[in-house]
Formats: structure tokens, sequence, C-alpha cells
């Protein structure tokens, strides 16, 4: 029995594997600083490498605020599936039902798409984000002169509407942050009162996240937080790197606006997957998942389910949890079913690729012989 035990912990990833990827991430990958954090029961690790400022070589730390992209759409997920377990709504309503003369022409009919298929990306919504006229404000020099534009939800919708739909509703997956805009605005219909609120005293609040909030138009990042990174979408082969650590991201709202930390992501997620912010039956429509393969190009070898997806690592293991890019900033947290085993990782610089996390996640969850 104790040889068996020492066996299977020999199969399993140690710090010292994890280290070895965050060090290949700097040195390999270019990445100017990394930090991740490992929590598994009422254990925790924290590791780093390169800097949250390469200028002054200031190294990273556990307590760095960082904007975390679209891992915010499980914290919007989250929010949504709690109100269809009191009742307030439900993932089967219309978003005419809820908001009227929104979502029409071009294609589209607010009549025939529901809340879950704004949550899992089968709405055949455009993505605002794609639009080439928006698209072309936050890239290069552009940036410094849009940077602190403030954009309505509204007005991201309209911009979503002028592109047509991607496929008729359920017809298909394609990951759209205009799904995740119009699910916050459902959110305040169902409730009258802001997203943030909803937000802050449903997820932040109690589960004690001192790192994470939703800054709406607030553009510079509270406390502790490394410098974010950028090359704006530059496309020339050896980019000049910009600090976008001071931007507004009403942009990004509900589908990509949150600021958090390492540790508050674990505690997020592990919370999410563990069943302990949502009933036992908005428990289930969150892990029922689609395909996301045959729509615009998104993370290979992945399910998404509401707010959350899974994603099959290099050894057959599956996790789950959420990611996000933004300006200066890229992010993972993601972590076993159960959410008793769980990995943040954020690289303060946007060019450094998907594999990077990959690679983090394989040592970690990964028996050791199998990567």
């Amino acid at each position: 029995m104790i040889a068996s035990l020492l066996l299977a912990a020999a199969l399993v990833a140690s710090p010292a594997q994890v280290q070895s990827v965050l060090d290949r991430a700097v040195s390999e990958n270019g990445a100017p600083g990394i930090a991740a954090e490992v929590r598994e029961g009422n254990k925790r690790w924290f590791g780093s490498a390169g800097f949250s400022n390469t200028e002054t070589a200031r190294g990273r730390r556990p307590n760095e605020r960082f904007r975390i992209g679209s891992a915010t759409k499980a914290f919007t997920a989250a929010v949504v599936l709690q109100l269809a377990g009191e009742g307030r709504l439900s993932l089967d309503d219309r978003i005419q039902h809820w908001l009227p003369g929104l979502v029409r022409g071009n294609g589209y009919d607010g009549g025939r798409i529901t809340v879950r298929q704004l949550l899992n990306h089968t709405s055949g919504i455009f993505n605002y984000g794609n639009d080439p006229e928006f698209f072309a404000k936050g890239r290069g020099a552009a940036w410094f002169e849009h940077r602190y534009d403030v954009v309505t939800p509204e007005e991201l919708v309209g911009i979503a509407l002028r592109n047509p739909p991607y496929f008729a509703p359920g017809g298909g997956f394609a990951y759209s942050n205009t799904n995740y805009i119009l699910a916050a605005m459902i959110v305040e219909k169902a409730t009258g009162r802001t997203f943030g609120d909803e937000v802050t005293r449903r997820i932040i609040r109690p589960l004690r996240l001192t790192g994470t909030y939703l800054p709406g138009t607030e553009a510079r990042i509270r406390g502790p937080h490394p410098v974010h990174y950028s090359t704006l979408f530059s496309q020339e082969p050896n980019p000049a790197v910009y600090d976008a650590g001071d931007m507004n991201q009403s942009a990004a709202w509900s589908a990509g606006g949150m600021v958090s930390t390492v540790g508050d992501l674990n505690r997020f997620f592990g919370a999410l997957l563990g069943g302990r912010l949502l009933p036992a039956a908005q428990q289930r429509e969150m892990f029922t998942t689609v395909e996301t393969k045959g729509g615009p190009a998104w993370i290979p070898g992945t399910r998404y389910g509401l707010g959350v997806f899974t994603q099959r690592l290099s050894c057959g293991t599956w996790v789950w949890g959420n990611a996000g890019a933004t300006y200066g900033s890229w992010t993972y947290a993601m972590g076993r079913r159960d959410g008793r085993h769980m990995l943040a990782t954020e690289i303060n610089g946007d060019w450094s690729g998907l594999n990077v996390f990959a690679d983090v996640l394989s040592a970690e969850f990964c028996p050791v012989g199998s990567r």
C-alpha cells in the first residue's frame, strides 16, 4: 500500500516541473513575466519567472492584479445561472423578452435567440470585436487615440449587428463577445441593478475576492500590478512594445473587462466548478458543452459550456475553467472538474501564444510519464 502511494506521488507534477515551464516561457517564448498559482485542497504554491517591470527588474508577486480578459465570462455566466436558479429568468428566455427590439434586422431576430445560446456561443451573433472599423481603433497608433473612449453596451451591440450573423441561432459555435454583453444587459433588466453591483454582491464579496473588480470606465488598475506589455496587434516582424496598462475597458465590460489575481481566480473557479455557487440544476447546465469546431478559429481541443470550457491536454486529461486575452495580459485559469485542484497563470505580455499555457497545464495535471 505504501509503495503504491509513493508511486502515485512520483507520477504527479511537482512545483519544479511547473517552474521549469515558467522559466522557458521567458527564456524561449519571450514573455516579459509570468506568474502561476497552484491550489490543491489547502495547499498553495506560487511560482514566477521574468519581471513585472522589465526596466526596474521587479519580479512577479502573488498579490498583483491584472486584466483577465475573457475569463470575465465565467463571472457573467455565474450571475446569469444564479438568477435562473432563483426563477428570475430562464435559459430558454428569448432576447426579445428582456431587450425588446434591440436585436433585429440584417438577418437577426431576437425572438429566436435564447439566453442559453448567448452563454454557449451558439447564437450566431457577430463578435463586435471583429468589426473592421471597431478593430482599427484598437490597433497601433490608433489605440493611443482611443484608449480612454467610453463605449456603451448598446453601442457594442449596434456595432455587432451592422455585420450579418455567422449562422442561424443554434446552427453552430462562434465565439462572440457580443453574447456576453447581451447577457449582462439581461441581468440588469431582470434585477434592476447594474451588472457590476450584481457580480460584486453575488460573487466577489461572498468569496472574499479582494483583488477582483469590474473597473467600468476606470482606466488605471488599482493596487499592485505588472506592466501590461503590448504590441497593439502589430503585424511587424519585430514590433514595438508599449505599456497598455492604462485604458478604459468599457468596450470589454461583461465579456472581458474584469481585473483579478491568480489567487482570486483559483478561489473563484474552485468554488464555481465545485458547485458552491450554483444550484445542482444550473451546475449541470454549466457543464453541458457544445462542439467548438467548424466556426471561426478558437482554442483547439476544447468544448464550451456556459461560461466555462473544457480542454483536452496532450496526455488526454481534461481540465475546466476559462481564459482571457487583452492588451498586455493573457490569462488561463483551469483545473479538475470538482474544483479541488486548480491552476491560474498570467503573462504580462500579449505575444507569447497559447502553447505556453498548454505546457503549464500539462506540467501540473499530466502524469510525468505521459508528457
